[in-house]
């Protein structure tokens, strides 16, 4: 049941990712296994991360990422902001990260873009 591009799937093996390709219905998705976390900054050192992927990917983006267990801020001990609603995947409720894409350039991005705005996203949650 491999979907993801060759490209994106030797992206994720060079970086190292453990991954999954699930299929939901008509849904497709990967989930990054056991993503670390910035060191100190969530209630956990470690997530699993979800990313539905679009029909048409990747020529379109995908829009939201998700996280399993559900991420709280350390100091606050509060969701990061528009990341408080939960989203139906696999039988568990992920918690939705709400950031958009305007950008996507097709045919130059991949998952390499994905998780760089995943990274950054993780990393200056406020």
């Amino acid at each position: 049941m491999a979907f993801l591009p060759k490209k994106c799937q030797q992206y994720l093996a060079k970086r190292g990712f453990a991954y999954e390709q699930l299929e939901e219905g008509a849904q497709k998705a990967i989930i990054l296994r056991g993503v670390k976390l910035p060191e100190g900054k969530y209630d956990s050192a470690q997530a699993d991360i979800l990313i539905m992927l679009p029909p048409s990917y990747p020529d379109c983006a995908p829009d939201m990422f998700y996280a399993m267990p559900w991420l709280r801020l350390a100091t606050t001990k509060s969701y990061p902001r528009a990341a408080d609603y939960p989203i139906a995947f696999t039988g568990l409720q992920w918690q939705r990260w709400s950031r958009h894409n305007s950008e996507w350039r097709s045919g130059v991005d991949g998952i390499w873009t994905m998780i760089k705005r995943i990274e950054e996203a993780l990393e200056v949650a406020a």
